[in-house]
């Protein structure tokens, strides 16, 4: 799916690239594709400078920052229950989580990037019933 979605950016940034280079207005490209102007004007400047190759993904913008051991330490913590970490009651949240990370490893994630950290490695939400 990532790859799916890696390859349908790339194409839209082909595409507003080449209908700028062929005279279009920004704004007019920008409203086709449903991007903003200052996209459109950075692809056309990567397309000048650099060709169709200059568009192409140059991969995800950050790498996990948890690696594989340190992400079963983080479980390990997480196996110990909210009590251990200093929370009176028993449900695990993601600003938790995020608190428990940042003791542990000195690391900052937000919430939603603790969320995709989670997913990303197997987790799922829960509700408590």
């Amino acid at each position: 799916m990532a790859a799916e979605r890696q390859q349908f950016r790339e194409g839209l940034r082909l595409r507003a690239a080449e209908r700028s280079a062929r005279g279009e207005a920004s704004s007019v490209i920008a409203r086709d594709l449903r991007v903003s102007v200052r996209s459109v004007q950075g692809w056309r400047q990567m397309w000048d400078e650099g060709g169709p190759r200059a568009l192409r993904s140059q991969g995800p913008a950050s790498l996990p920052r948890l690696s594989e051991k340190q992400f079963a330490q983080l479980e390990a913590e997480l196996a110990k229950a909210p009590a251990a970490h200093g929370w009176e009651d028993q449900r695990w949240t993601l600003a938790r989580i995020k608190t428990v990370i940042g003791r542990r490893f000195h690391l900052a994630y937000t919430v939603q990037g603790a969320r995709r950290l989670l997913v990303r490695n197997g987790w799922s939400c829960q509700a408590p019933a």
